[in-house]
């Protein structure tokens, strides 16, 4: 963020400046231009040096054909060759690749079949934006400047996580965004599938999970004012992956180098499951329903609340790991991931402490509290995994009480829980909300889709996170992943819209190396990506060129103040209900708002042209912001 009324200067880096029109993300790590460009004909061929990168080569082959309408034909040897070293070089590790571009010819070489495949999505961003497109484009000369570029990741885990939940998502559309991600060099696809508003996984041996489970009732509007079920009311807003959905999904990322974590959140967020099968929580409540987006909960802030309605399996309760053994062995024999994600966050415990099966076993298992007693319940489940040959992670809650012996945490409060985690020498994902949550708000919520959003996470917030906290074993950090909370996301053009630019943010922060962050090469880079975008027809949001808007009162007089988080930006403002412009009021300096039934609108240009959306707030709107 910058205010207008400083002037900066900036230098970028040499290997940015000498290749301006070269725009890949995430960063390699090593890029060096070379004269020339290698144009793509109809006779160009494509070649495979061992049967296993002739999956790379038909992949390419795909991409290619279809914004060229070429026919390129695929064969032991072409001009674009794809090779995996008969020698591996230590330096690209599994997932690596070397690329070089000549005027002749193109070469991809990799230890392993992942490394092709990453090389082959940096060889596509190299080729004009139309290359993006699925239907033919005309008229565009297909070159790819020459260039040489050794590239390998900063780390091992680069995941995103999809809550289908809240919103269910066709595996279509799932699909659709694990593309979309692939295209970043993410390797984890994270399947948040089931949480109180809806169980999204067939488990054959309890078809109530997705009978019962996975429909609610139907409801339009914003979510967390919807009303509650009413009694009777039918169930018809229903959704569900049969294991068949499960494998064809998975058969899709795995072509595209994607493993894929499962998520069954349990103790608490399991309403869906205990409308099901009621008897799995304290109070045995028959009436529970699959929550449809309707408040059950009071928060307090700092973490503390109180639900209004039971929705946490017991842990005193034998039959409860019954059941979860039967979700296990379905689930584990579906996913190859190591792991299995197990929630373990914001769990209730208030009927765990009025319940008197929960007292006995806490006074029998000698347990001080009902933190224990969760921990008590996670290290059971963790032997059943185990059982399974799966590995737990859960949420940073799983810590409290006493982290199980081999679990993995993924610290979402902040660093703090993975700092812990680390220390005691498990395994950590960093995915801070501050950060990563990209279901959070990205611009003013005046101009926002969500305009109720609990804070905000800007795109320059996103670039600035760094997974590896000071004085953390790096050994311990398996990397990193961004997470899309579904609540107000209904579509996957809106999951698109939350996810992008800030996606590609992250995909930088977890593949490129740290030391060649740089925010205004960055924002290059990802303006050639939003143009990518639009030949892909991928959503995405701009609100990074939005003005920002906040206020104070100095003198008993209120100001708004205006600040780009782009560099190189100007603002234009009018206080008189006129739509601003280029030739309105330009922003400087904090400007005084007169008493009144006043409204200021910003707008942001650049060059001349406008590339930010207006923003018009009220005086009283302006006032609510002084301070914050």
């Amino acid at each position: 963020m910058r205010l207008f009324t400083l002037l900066f200067v900036f230098i970028l880096p040499n290997s940015i400046v000498s290749a301006q029109n070269i725009a890949i993300i995430p960063q390699p790590v090593s890029l060096k231009t070379l004269k020339g460009n290698f144009r793509l004909t109809a006779q160009t061929t494509i070649g495979y040096s061992q049967s296993a990168a002739k999956p790379m080569a038909d992949l390419l082959a795909t991409r290619l054909n279809a914004p060229t309408g070429y026919r390129l034909k695929v064969q032991r040897q072409g001009l674009i060759q794809l090779s995996l070293n008969t020698r591996p070089d230590t330096n690209l590790g599994k997932e690596g690749y070397t690329l070089d571009v000549g005027v002749q010819n193109i070469r991809i070489r990799a230890n392993e079949a992942a490394g092709l495949f990453y090389g082959v999505q940096t060889l596509l961003q190299l080729f004009p934006v139309g290359i993006e497109s699925q239907t033919p484009v005309k008229k565009v000369a297909w070159n790819a400047p020459a260039v040489r570029i050794t590239d390998y990741p900063r780390f091992a885990w680069r995941g995103f996580m999809l809550d289908v939940s809240r919103h269910f998502f066709s595996k279509e559309d799932v699909k659709r965004y694990i593309d979309r991600m692939a295209r970043y060099k993410y390797n984890v696809f994270h399947w948040h599938l089931t949480d109180d508003n809806g169980w999204r996984v067939e488990i054959k041996s309890l078809p109530n999970l997705t009978r019962t489970g996975a429909c609610r009732v139907q409801r339009y509007g914003r979510w967390g004012e919807f009303e509650a079920p009413r009694p009777g009311e039918p169930a018809t807003d229903c959704g569900f992956y049969t294991q068949d959905d499960i494998r064809e999904v998975l058969a899709y990322a795995a072509e595209r180098y994607i493993t894929v974590l499962p998520e069954i959140d349990v103790p608490g967020h399991s309403m869906a499951a205990i409308a099901a099968y009621p008897e799995l929580c304290c109070t045995k409540d028959t009436s529970i329903k699959v929550n449809p987006g309707s408040v059950f909960a009071e928060w307090y802030g700092n973490g503390q609340f109180k639900m209004l309605i039971d929705n946490s399996l017991n842990p005193a309760d034998e039959n409860v790991y019954a059941f979860l053994d039967k979700v296990f062995t379905e689930l584990a024999a579906l996913f190859p991931h190591p792991y299995i994600h197990v929630g373990g966050d914001e769990c209730y415990h208030g009927y765990w402490e009025n319940d008197p099966g929960c007292k006995a076993l806490m006074q029998k298992e000698g347990l001080k509290n009902s933190h224990e007693l969760q921990s008590y319940f996670l290290k059971r489940v963790e032997k059943i995994l185990k059982s399974k040959g799966k590995k737990m992670i859960g949420w940073d809650e799983i810590l409290e009480g006493g982290l199980a012996p081999e679990a993995a945490v993924m610290s979402w409060r902040g660093l703090e829980g993975g700092i812990e985690a680390a220390k005691l020498g498990h395994e950590v994902v960093m995915s801070p909300n501050d950060y990563v949550y990209i279901d959070l708000l990205q611009g003013d919520p005046i101009v926002e889709p969500d305009q109720t959003s609990y804070k905000k996470v800007r795109l320059k917030k996103t670039y600035e996170f760094e997974p590896v906290p000071e004085g953390i074993d790096p050994k311990y950090i398996l990397g990193g992943q961004a997470n899309l909370w579904s609540e107000k996301v209904p579509t996957i053009r809106q999951a698109e819209y939350m996810s992008f630019p800030r996606a590609w943010a992250t995909a930088d922060i977890y593949w490129s190396p740290k030391s060649s962050k740089n925010w205004d090469g960055f924002i290059r880079r990802m303006e050639r990506h939003m143009e990518r975008a639009d030949a892909a027809g991928c959503n995405y949001a701009r609100s990074a060129f939005d003005a920002i808007v906040t206020a104070s009162v100095k003198d008993g007089k209120l100001f708004a103040e205006v600040a780009t988080e782009i560099n190189g930006l100007d603002a234009y403002y009018t206080l008189n209900e006129t739509l601003p412009d280029s030739f309105t009021s330009h922003y400087t300096q904090p400007v005084e708002i007169p008493e009144g039934p006043v409204t200021l609108k910003v707008i942001t240009y650049r060059d001349g042209k406008p590339v930010g959306k207006m923003i018009a707030l009220k005086r009283e709107e302006l006032l609510k912001r002084v301070g914050k």
